[in-house]
């Protein structure tokens, strides 16, 4: 397949393939307050589809799914008073009930979560101004405030026609990446980043699919090269948009990571390669998805997207300390971090580190066994298993590799925060985390 064909079949799998439910759910919503604030049951009357899925720009996993509804200004008296936007944030979910009453539905200022199987809507009651809208805020007994996403929906369309469709197909690659590596990141300042970068240059502006390697790859750049900030002005509507996690060292490993598969391209390990920065919906060539069936050992890894939704939002550290009856105790980050050799008959105790998911969660580890010991051995893993409520995995070295362990953080259905660790064991042992 050619880079164009590459890049088309990447899109084509990560396309949201349940929009005909999200649509009827959007509805649903929309009626409910309809009916309670207008006495009518229209499914799309004053009611403003925000957020990544209103831009355009989300992929298949999304969970958190956006959604303003306009208030009629006979009612801004009823709330423009002490306490009234926590009045109207209870309003807007009993109203909602009220149509739905199985629904799980919570309040969460400024917004009302509604609670589905698979995503959720957050609704957001809101008022219309000339040039955007106002919102309740409950925090230091409730004020009002202004959001303006016409102005980011407007933007999103008119500079995707300027750029030959491709700033809303970069910031689609752009959440395949951030969901493969764990990078949390808010949709709205991954868009904000790729227009910016369009913006930036030329390159692209009639460039279409057998360009799209090194646009990932330039813009995989200009990210890992961008200062260290706390916020950025959002497209369109110029309002801030916070960065919650730094983001320049993971985007300077898909940098090097592109610059490696751009290199095998036309090889049989060119989609490999790619699928290193964006996952497994990046085809593999047909040479070695033959060659995988071909081997004498069983496959036995499973992959997280087959089972959850997968939408990062949070962060999640692992840390793992390696021991031995007699030795000094280290952290395996600092080992790797100081070229120090891992060493067979060695113990290791992975834990959480740090984790920023508010709320209830569940766990899940990964440990898969790379190379030809594991292959030769047939013992490959991989699978995906629930934490058993400790927290923490423990492990040996047993045979040389490459090998990786991960853990998953899935919160309603949905993974919102992973990370993972290497464990390279040395030619000179005879294996690693089994």
């Amino acid at each position: 397949m050619s880079t164009a064909d590459n890049f088309k079949t990447f899109l084509d799998n990560i396309r949201i393939d349940n929009k005909e439910i999200i649509s009827g759910r959007y509805g649903e919503i929309t009626c409910a307050l309809n009916r309670t604030y207008r006495d009518t049951e229209s499914k799309t009357a004053n009611s403003l589809q925000v957020g990544s899925y209103g831009r355009k720009t989300a992929i298949k996993g999304v969970s958190d799914l956006d959604m303003l509804y306009i208030l009629p200004e006979a009612v801004w008296e009823d709330y423009n008073v002490p306490k009234g936007q926590a009045k109207l944030l209870r309003h807007v979910k009993e109203a909602i009930l009220y149509r739905y009453p199985t629904t799980n539905v919570v309040v969460d200022t400024p917004v009302v979560r509604v609670l589905y199987k698979d995503f959720h809507i957050e609704v957001l009651p809101v008022f219309r101004l000339e040039d955007g809208f106002l919102y309740p805020d409950t925090r230091s007994d409730g004020s009002w405030k202004t959001t303006k996403p016409e102005a980011e929906l407007r933007a999103m369309r008119e500079f995707d026609a300027e750029k030959n469709n491709n700033l809303r197909r970069l910031c689609k690659m752009g959440r395949a990446w951030k969901n493969k590596h764990g990078q949390a990141m808010g949709g709205l300042l991954l868009d904000t980043l790729a227009h910016n970068f369009l913006k930036s240059n030329t390159t692209y502006d009639t460039r279409s699919y057998s360009s799209y390697d090194e646009m990932c790859r330039d813009f995989f750049k200009y990210m890992a090269d961008q200062p260290k900030q706390v916020r950025y002005a959002a497209l369109g509507s110029n309002q801030w948009v916070k960065v919650r996690k730094s983001f320049q060292r993971k985007a300077k490993l898909a940098y090097d990571l592109s610059v490696e598969a751009i290199a095998a391209a036309g090889q049989a390990n060119e989609g490999a390669k790619w699928r290193k920065i964006f996952g497994t919906p990046f085809p593999l060539t047909a040479k070695v998805q033959k060659s995988a069936r071909a081997g004498t050992f069983r496959d036995t890894e499973e992959f997280i997207e087959d089972l959850f939704p997968v939408d990062i939002k949070y962060s999640i550290s692992l840390e793992c300390t390696v021991s031995q009856d007699g030795f000094r105790e280290h952290l395996l980050r600092f080992m790797i971090g100081q070229g120090m050799l891992l060493r067979p008959r060695k113990s290791l105790n992975f834990y959480i580190d740090s984790c920023d998911v508010p709320g209830n969660y569940e766990l899940y580890w990964k440990v898969l066994n790379r190379g030809d010991e594991a292959e030769r051995l047939d013992i490959i893993r991989g699978q995906i298993v629930k934490d058993t409520g400790h927290r923490e995995k423990n492990e040996t070295t047993n045979f040389r590799g490459d090998h990786v362990v991960e853990i998953f953080v899935v919160q309603n259905g949905v993974v919102v925060a992973k990370d993972r660790i290497h464990v390279p064991i040395t030619p000179v042992a005879t294996a690693a985390a089994a």
